[in-house]
């Protein structure tokens, strides 16, 4: 008769679930000792970074990744990490050691104690199984509750010792059980937005992440073409759901309630899709909506159409909707909308590197499909200007504004990616809080190009002491960090560079490198 590890292990393959991201401790070892040949351990030397890898590897796979945490210990490491996941609507599927069972309830050396409660009310579900017998049907729930909507991460505490317990009769019917959303909009509904758009005289659509998870990004498309609309990106953006240089683009919408309002004023039906109403950050209060706007919500998250305050909401796959929505509204209402105008060309400065030349630089040369992982929160203003986006999932930024998610994000994405390059852009004040990274990437020989954007200081803080009136405020700097040489240190090549043709040197030598490289770029400090 198998035991509850076996059939644990045949219950992941069945999902596509054969790569563990860990740092593993006493705890972990009776379920990884001996692991099935078809499995891949991936070692990180930090839980968050292994949290954040795991993150990057799911979101540019476009399904689960498994984590393996060390008991209480290792999920607190973790936890910083673990509020990027929410918000990005990653399945992470994360499994924690526990003590033996006999021992929990004494406190003893390493038990996890009230386990499925620590990662509340960050995860989706938690649970410790009740006996050995029930962990594969918990692991089994957790991977079906992680992708169904809305996606998210989810828990499982288990005790050591029930690994060697034998399996329950009737486990197999785990491996071949099946969930899957059936939620879309009803031909009511469908027809009611689509003859509300066609009656609106100047609609807006603002796009939110779930757009490029869902691979909907061509149906966005489609749908400002037929409307003759033009497209913002939602506030806070995590994900890039439509092509930049689009007629219909027109940016990110700033993350404060007057900001928004301001930006859409001119419009009388806003269709908000895959995103939160709105995800504010800046508090500049005014009033949620221009006046006589009509606001209607698209997403699949129960949670974030309950909590808006303001607008109308529909609950439903969001790419069903878009497809079927573009195909409902009547094209030729509206006059097509002119073409962008030129790009204004990048700014350079004097003794460093402009943010905004550096991006331009990334944009001749980088190929066209390249995938950034982005944590340089002071230059976001700089990036969106002059890069070029067209390609899904071309785009990933820390959806709760935690540090520490981009430069590990960045490894685990090129591991999902064997066809594209994946870039890391990575401000100095962000590279630290996840810089063990590097050692996975040399480890495995991960090909992942990390540009560090070196401006001494945590630039994003120091605009904020501006608009907070806040004056001088300590702690703001960090000088007198040598990138290149730590990323060395962990067996990563890595140059310095503060030149346009520095860096374009740089660039072209780590495109064709099939390795990890660092180039640690000195940049003028500018604002988001």
């Amino acid at each position: 008769m198998a035991d509850v590890r076996d059939v644990t292990y045949d219950l992941l393959r069945s999902h596509d679930l054969t790569t563990i991201f860990g740092n593993p401790g006493s705890n972990e070892l009776p379920f990884l000792a001996g692991m099935p040949e078809d499995f891949r351990y991936v070692l990180g030397l930090h839980e968050g970074a292994v949290l954040a890898m795991a993150d990057g590897y799911a979101l540019a796979r476009g399904s689960s990744a498994l984590v393996n945490l060390h008991a209480a210990a290792g999920t607190g490491n973790a936890l910083g990490a673990l509020t990027n996941s929410v918000y990005s609507h990653s399945p992470l599927i994360i499994t924690a050691g526990q003590q033996v069972r006999s021992t929990i309830g004494q406190e003893v050396m390493l038990a996890n104690v009230d386990a499925a409660e620590l990662p509340k009310p960050l995860v989706k579900w938690s649970c410790e199984p009740s006996c050995a017998q029930d962990v594969p049907r918990s692991i089994s729930h957790a991977i079906h509750i992680a992708n169904l909507p809305a996606k998210g991460p989810v828990y499982v505490s288990v005790p050591y010792d029930d690994w060697a317990q034998e399996a329950p009769e009737g486990a197999q019917h785990l491996l071949e059980r099946k969930t899957a959303s059936a939620g879309a909009l009803s031909e009511a509904q469908l027809a009611e937005l689509a003859e509300a758009l066609d009656g609106a005289q100047h609609p807006v659509l603002v796009l939110g992440p779930e757009v490029d998870a869902e691979h909907a990004n061509d149906d966005a498309v489609r749908l400002a073409d037929r409307l003759g609309a033009p497209v913002w990106i939602a506030p806070s953006a995590s994900r890039c759901p439509f092509p930049t240089r689009h007629r219909s683009f027109r940016g990110v919408l700033p993350a404060a309630v007057q900001g928004i309002t301001d930006a859409l004023r001119e419009h009388d039906l806003i269709l908000v899709v895959g995103a939160p109403v709105f995800r504010y950050h800046q508090f500049v209060p005014g009033e949620y909506l221009p006046a006589g706007a009509r606001l209607v919500q698209l997403t699949s998250d129960p949670g974030e159409a309950a909590r808006a305050p303001m607008g109308e909401a529909l609950v439903g796959d969001v790419k069903d909707a878009l497809s079927r929505l573009a195909g409902a509204v009547t094209p030729g209402l509206r006059p097509e909308l002119p073409p962008l105008p030129e790009r204004p060309a990048a700014r350079t400065a004097g003794e460093r590197l402009h943010p905004e030349e550096l991006f331009a630089l990334l944009r001749e040369h980088a190929p066209e499909d390249a995938v950034y992982v982005k944590e340089s929160t002071a230059t976001t203003g700089a990036f969106w200007a002059q890069m070029d986006l067209s390609t899904q999932g071309s785009y990933f930024f820390p959806a709760s504004g935690g540090l520490g998610f981009g430069l590990p994000a960045a490894v685990g994405a090129q591991l999902a990616h064997d066809e594209r390059q994946v870039i890391g852009l990575i401000g100095d004040g962000s590279a630290n809080y996840g810089i063990t990274a590097l050692w996975t990437a040399a480890r495995y020989r991960i090909p992942v190009i990390v540009i560090i954007l070196k401006n001494g200081t945590y630039g994003a803080l120091r605009w904020f002491s501006k608009v907070l009136d806040a004056g001088e405020v300590p702690g703001m700097d960090v000088p007198g960090i040598d990138f290149a040489q730590i990323a060395r240190g962990y067996g990563v090549d890595a140059t310095s560079v503060r030149t346009g043709a520095e860096f374009t040197a740089a660039l072209k030598s780590a495109l064709g490198a099939g390795k990890p490289v660092l180039i640690e770029a000195e940049t003028e400090l500018t604002e988001p």
